[in-house]
């Protein structure tokens, strides 16, 4: 009663104060009001208008009526009589001029006098409240842990009661009015683990980020020059990835990628869409109307006639594809398109400028998004529509500061190379992303496609696991067998878990979930899924743990290393023929670094690799251009070992040339054609980026910008 008048008093206490007088008639008139007021505040329905306004702000007539919940016309009489009330007694105000009704001063007053009421009379009851993430408020029900438990986490009914009963009995014991869904599955979590049940408890944790970890993510953006869409991405895939660790993957395999035997690269995307695909452009163009109820916000422009120009079609396509693969889109196909839907039969390098523009907005999953190549084999096009390609790529990259489109060149030997080194060489030097395949069709960083497949096919690449060897190698006593047997010994459980991402993935395709892969596909009838396991630091391992060199035998027992692999996977393979093939790689990835950073915290600098100077393991091969330059190589061997290993590594090996330091055109093109007999290779080149400006600068260690002297400067390696 003492809490209900001291809030009276209040109320009559702002009346008295805005009528400016204090004598007794005034305040007789002031109680009147006051009593009407908590008249006013008996109906649920004159409460609930104050809230909206509160939380909306001004409103119209309409607007308010409707957010009211009287939708009807027979309730607009009813509505009409409670907003009356609430002007009457000046806890809701009209301004004439807007047409708009705002909440008062007083009628903030009373809608937290009205909370105060209920919170203090859910004390009086001695009832539990629980603020659920619905959001709702409702009274504590021990029935919804019990069911929580069987349904969540499958346990037996009876255990669920007693764990149920002591979650109880804690939960009276906090003397609190108000408890929150979340706080009660801890309690509940952490019963389960006092009992020993890690299987049930790891069932029902709730995935998610605490505030400081939020705190962190936003100052990331605001100081990385990141974008909102970038935090919103890192965010759900933190707890994406917190649900493939401790509720999807085994135990034992979460611990190996914790401790850095493994690594689970892209995790947040891992149950979710495959990593890579390789695409022919205009397999989308035929299939496009079929994906009916997918992507409703994305205009269906391929139904008129008038709106098909490249510049309108490829971004969109872009878009669409980069919303189904996590690393990279392999583009097949991208001339032939061209030149059909141009209509004077050939296409300015203006038009081509102007789809990498456009194509450069695309933003899926903000900088997450995967990187678009451009797969051209040179040899089935006339040098005209080459060059317009090449030209319209080169304005592209001058005016990006980070591009994210490659070139992939598809040449059959250096005589249908040679006409276009010069204008390739120059893109490179201009930071441009350009690497060269001899007859296959590959990614940026090497990644093979299926030679069976025909250009037309789609094919879906899984390659987010890679494997620590240096780390086996470290545990081998430098036994060369031991550690080929430990590899193996590794692979076994790792190709289950390819084998449960490939049913998940394929079971999105053949669900329509992932709608352009499942349409260019067939739902996996017309193409197929291909898996990778990546083998980083190989070389490490072999010369400089297991002490062997290229002289003394080293390149054979690499090859045996990998051999031993295929023969394991080549097993897995034939027990499972309808899951997807696994192939090995020795491509680069998001891991060689993590690797060599945990390497060094367990054994220490001392007992790393060069004393941990390198800062990552090797992945394929890097060949400093100015090596060659001063003949400090013999390139013949390299390129005669490395020519074998494609036979081996169906999967892709990535070898770079890095022409950083190198300013002469002529040394280089004088190297590109010592290398043009290699299976593969990528123009490497590092370059800094003013994050204030957004300056481009080909300097490797830039220190201050040259522009605006900025010190925040980031170091980009293509």
């Amino acid at each position: 009663m003492l809490f209900i008048t001291g809030a009276m008093e209040r109320v009559q206490s702002q009346i008295v104060n805005k009528t400016g007088s204090k004598h007794g008639s005034i305040l007789e008139s002031a109680s009147r009001r006051v009593r009407m007021i908590f008249s006013v505040m008996a109906s649920p329905n004159r409460i609930d208008i104050l809230r909206i306004l509160y939380s909306k702000g001004p409103l119209t007539y309409s607007e308010l009526k409707s957010l009211a919940g009287f939708k009807s016309k027979k309730e607009s009489g009813k509505f009409a009589y409670h907003l009356r009330k609430l002007l009457r007694q000046s806890l809701v105000s009209l301004n004439k001029a807007e047409r708009r009704y705002t909440i008062t001063n007083l009628g903030k007053l009373v809608l937290s006098l009205a909370r105060q009421i209920e919170e203090r009379s859910i004390i009086e009851s001695g009832k539990l409240y629980v603020r659920t993430t619905k959001p709702s408020i409702e009274e504590f029900d021990s029935n919804k842990i019990i069911q929580s438990l069987v349904r969540e986490a499958n346990m037996p009914l009876e255990l669920a009661h007693k764990i149920t009963e002591e979650v109880e009995n804690k939960i009276y014991k906090l003397q609190t009015s108000y408890l929150t869904s979340s706080l009660i599955r801890e309690m509940t979590n952490s019963i389960l683990i006092e009992h020993g049940h890690d299987d049930y408890r790891n069932k029902l944790a709730r995935l998610g980020l605490p505030p400081s970890d939020m705190v962190s993510l936003i100052h990331e953006t605001s100081t990385r020059n990141m974008e909102i869409p970038d935090l919103v991405v890192k965010t759900s895939q933190s707890i994406f990835t917190e649900y493939l660790l401790n509720s999807s993957l085994p135990k034992d395999i979460v611990d190996m990628h914790l401790t850095g035997e493994i690594n689970i690269g892209k995790s947040g995307f891992w149950n979710i869409i495959p990593d890579a695909m390789f695409i022919n452009i205009n397999s989308i163009i035929d299939i496009f109307e079929d994906i009916k109820g997918r992507y409703l916000s994305v205009s269906r422009i391929l139904r008129s006639n008038t709106l098909q120009t490249p510049e309108s079609v490829i971004p969109l396509i872009f878009s669409l594809l980069s919303r189904e693969a996590s690393r990279e889109i392999v583009v097949e196909g991208f001339l032939d398109f061209l030149q059909k839907k141009s209509e004077i039969g050939q296409v300015g390098k203006d038009n081509i400028a102007n789809i990498f523009f456009l194509t450069s907005t695309i933003s899926s999953y903000g900088s997450f998004s995967p990187n678009i190549t451009i797969s051209i084999n040179l040899s089935k096009y006339d040098a005209l529509i080459v060059n317009s390609l090449l030209e319209g790529y080169e304005k592209y990259i001058t005016i990006t500061p980070i591009p994210t489109i490659a070139l992939s060149i598809v040449y059959d030997d250096l005589t249908s190379l040679d006409p276009f080194i010069d204008k390739l060489l120059r893109l490179s030097k201009v930071g441009g992303i350009i690497s060269f395949s001899k007859h296959k069709v590959r990614a940026r960083y090497g990644l093979s496609k299926s030679e069976e497949m025909p250009n037309t096919s789609t094919v879906v690449m899984l390659q987010s696991l890679s494997i620590n060897l240096p780390r086996i190698a470290y545990q081998s006593n430098k036994d060369e067998t031991y550690f080929r047997a430990r590899l193996a010994i590794l692979l076994k459980p790792l190709l289950s878990i390819i084998t449960q991402r490939f049913l998940s993935v394929s079971d999105l395709i053949q669900k329509g979930t992932i709608p352009i892969i499942s349409q260019t596909t067939s739902n996996l009838k017309l193409g197929k899924i291909e898996a990778m396991v990546n083998l980083v630091g190989i070389q490490e391992s072999v010369y400089e743990i297991l002490g062997y060199t290229p002289e003394k035998n080293g390149d054979n027992v690499i090859k045996k290393v990998i051999q031993t692999a295929i023969d394991i996977i080549n097993e897995k393979n034939k027990e499972n023929q309808e899951n997807a093939e696994i192939r090995i790689t020795m491509l680069k990835d998001d891991s060689a670094f993590r690797f060599k950073d945990l390497d060094i915290e367990k054994y220490g600098k001392s007992l790393t690799i060069n004393n941990g100077e390198n800062l990552i393991y090797s992945q394929g091969l890097i060949i400093d251009g100015e090596k060659i330059i001063s003949n400090s190589i013999d390139l013949d061997p390299i390129i005669e070992y490395y020519s074998s290993l494609e036979g081996l590594l169906k999967g892709g090996v990535s070898i770079d040339l890095d022409i950083t330091n190198i300013s002469d055109i002529g040394d280089v093109k004088k190297i590109l054609k010592s290398f043009a007999n290699l299976p593969f290779f990528y123009l490497a080149q590092n370059f800094s980026i003013c994050n204030i400006c957004g300056e481009r600068f080909f300097i490797a260690d830039l220190k201050i910008c040259e522009k605006c002297e900025s010190c925040k400067i980031s170091s980009i390696s293509t």
